[in-house]
């Protein structure tokens, strides 16, 4: 049974690194999971190393060890020997481009015979059909908007309402609205801060804090944690 955590974020102002989201991580992992193959391809301010020393770190914590994607030569063996797959936020277009480069395909079949998937932010975006609901600047060009396509529906990470005082550009719903317009068979997914999506099997659930925005062709729909959506 496909199962994901998909987060909209990694931490709350003021909070440490994926403090805010542990209780459910260890929830999701749960005592079968002891080594995690770490994607921190999204990294751009961090270097690959760097970002692998702080997730290694705080995974340790967590009584979880784990490899990280850059330091592998072999992507299925790699893939077959994790408990799980991690994959960290970042910048969404150097994720997918990196993704793209054979990495895709043995993600999508491990995720469909079960292996448990999280990622935070630019890695919530990559389990989506495309990349195309990112609020990420394209730093490079990937071959194409293909993702992962764990689900069947977009997610917007870090989703807010608020607008900028005297700021004339569009608001993320208004932004959202624009995308829909000219893929009118999507759904997105308004994805607050504090807040995931668990996927088991078919069942998709919201937990976390804020209200979650459901946009499609035919309205937007709200939802309040422990709905299932």
């Amino acid at each position: 049974m496909k199962r994901l955590l998909l987060l909209s974020n990694s931490t709350i102002k003021g909070q440490p690194f994926l403090s805010w989201p542990e209780i459910y991580l260890t929830k999701f992992l749960g005592d079968g999971v002891k080594n995690v193959l770490f994607i921190p391809f999204a990294g751009v301010s961090l270097t690959y190393d760097e970002y692998f020393k702080l997730v290694s770190n705080r995974f340790l914590e967590m009584s979880l060890e784990t490899c990280s994607a850059h330091q592998v030569d072999d992507i299925a063996s790699a893939i077959d020997s994790c408990d799980a797959i991690a994959v960290g936020g970042g910048n969404t277009w150097r994720l997918a481009d990196e993704l793209q480069k054979g990495w895709l395909e043995p993600i999508r079949e491990a995720v469909k015979e079960g292996k448990p998937y999280f990622g935070w932010s630019a890695g919530a975006n990559v389990a989506c059909p495309t990349i195309k609901t990112t609020n990420d600047m394209p730093i490079v060009q990937p071959q194409s908007f293909e993702a992962l396509g764990l689900v069947d529906f977009q997610i917007n990470p870090h989703y807010t309402e608020d607008s900028i005082p005297n700021h004339g550009g569009e608001t993320r719903p208004e932004r959202i609205k624009e995308y829909l317009i000219v893929n009118p068979n999507s759904k997105v997914m308004g994805l607050p801060e504090g807040s995931l999506l668990q996927v088991e099997g078919s069942k998709v659930e919201f937990l976390g804090q804020g209200t979650l925005k459901l946009f499609s062709s035919t309205g937007i729909s709200s939802y309040a944690s422990d709905a299932i959506i």
